[in-house]
């Protein structure tokens, strides 16, 4: 026999509901707020066409939202989780036209001087964003639901990196109609809402240890989703221009 046959497995235990919780949060130190091209905005150093950029970008990742809560309903066999869980595709579609935080979004690019056809055209966004953001569709559709579901956790890290975006936008960004910043105190009241049930969802669910493992590398996979889309705006559209379609 070889010597690692003769090796004794060794037992991964889980790990108790406050140090699974602690893994989890753990992956905020890999949140996008951290990202140079945030911090330049926080500070109030973005031009007009860098501010343009990343709202007509940041749009194609808030349309695919509710594609992304559209697949976790489709592979969740759980009623009551169903229940629940369809509010979030409510919350950004709305319930009837002119409602929901996608048309939200589009009344922040018109209030950054980005027209909704600009928007919605598509035309803008950068391959390595679309890439980035069918990236994690995907991943909702071909994963166990819960651990897409352990993916969105993000949001635990984002109401406090909102508050200092719309602190800093107010403050800087004199030019933007105030109106057209509703979308972030919006979801200042939702997110803490959709973090907390998720994150009782997944530690309830996570029982094992190589549950648990799965759902922090889900988070870590969608850290690295928001950073790459970063990291695509900043660099701009590198991509030469050829003949339509």
């Amino acid at each position: 026999m070889t010597q690692s046959a003769t090796q004794p497995t060794v037992e991964r235990w889980p790990w108790p509901p406050q140090e699974f919780t602690a893994h989890l949060r753990a992956q905020g130190t890999r949140y996008h707020h951290l990202h140079p091209f945030h911090k330049r905005m926080d500070a109030g150093e973005l031009t007009r066409e860098e501010l343009r950029r990343w709202v007509t970008n940041r749009f194609y990742y808030q349309k695919c939202i509710p594609l992304k809560d559209a697949a976790i309903l489709a592979n969740c066999p759980e009623i009551e989780v169903r229940r629940e869980w369809i509010k979030r595709i409510i919350d950004h579609d709305g319930t009837t036209e002119g409602t929901g935080g996608i048309e939200s979004w589009l009344r922040l690019g018109e209030a950054l001087g980005v027209s909704r056809g600009e928007l919605l055209s598509e035309q803008y966004v950068v391959p390595a964003v679309r890439y980035a953001v069918d990236a994690y569709v995907n991943f909702a559709r071909q994963k166990p639901w819960i651990d897409a579901v352990a993916s969105s956790l993000t949001e635990l890290f984002g109401p406090g990196a909102i508050r200092v975006r719309l602190a800093a936008l107010e403050r800087h960004y004199g030019w933007i109609d105030a109106a057209g910043l509703e979308y972030f105190r919006t979801r200042l009241l939702q997110a803490p809402r959709d973090a907390q049930y998720a994150l009782d969802l997944v530690v309830e669910r996570c029982r094992t240890r190589d549950r648990q493992d799965a759902a922090v590398a889900a988070l870590r996979f969608k850290t690295e989703v928001l950073w790459a889309q970063l990291d695509a705006i900043e660099r701009g559209d590198t991509q030469p221009r050829g003949p339509a379609a």
